[in-house]
């Protein structure tokens, strides 16, 4: 498995798309049950293969993630040939996972206590894969809305 299988939430909510993953491999929803119960090993790649599909699909198409950490802030845009990373760190014992860490943050852009830093990183030769890194070490894929704001106001 390249990324990593699919939590039973996500399953769940993609079950029709499941379905009909099987069903281009002509497996029926009866020989499915019978795949589960007696042939786990078999049914566990399914479910991986299916789990890559749907990453590749999801990361091919993503064209921002944001990470917020209690004192940082990276925002990704994902671009064709590369990563432009916009980076906002306080450098006070405010938290911008809070709401009063957040909201101070808005009202005091142009504080000494806030740095901004940006920056341009090449993909590697597998640019999905760099992509879910990002979400593996807590990153979520968004509408780049953080991302365009602070990009307008530093650019």
């Amino acid at each position: 498995m390249k990324y990593s299988r699919l939590t039973k939430e996500q399953f769940e909510e993609l079950h029709q798309e499941f379905i009909n993953f099987l069903a281009t491999q002509s497996i029926t929803g009866e020989e499915w049950e019978d795949i589960k119960t007696n042939k786990p090993e078999v049914a566990v790649q399914e479910l991986d293969v299916f789990s890559d599909l749907v990453w590749e699909g999801v990361l091919s198409t993503a064209k921002y993630v944001e990470h917020i950490s209690p004192q940082q802030m990276h925002l990704f845009s994902l671009n064709e040939a590369n990563m432009h990373v916009i980076a906002v760190q306080l450098k006070n014992a405010l938290d911008l996972t809070t709401k009063e860490g957040f909201n101070w943050l808005r009202e005091n852009l142009m504080d000494e206590d806030v740095e901004f830093l940006q920056a341009k990183k090449e993909y590697t030769e597998d640019k999905n894969m760099d992509k879910f890194t990002l979400i593996q070490q807590g990153g979520v894929i968004t509408k780049g809305e953080l991302y365009q704001f602070f990009n307008k106001l530093i650019n």
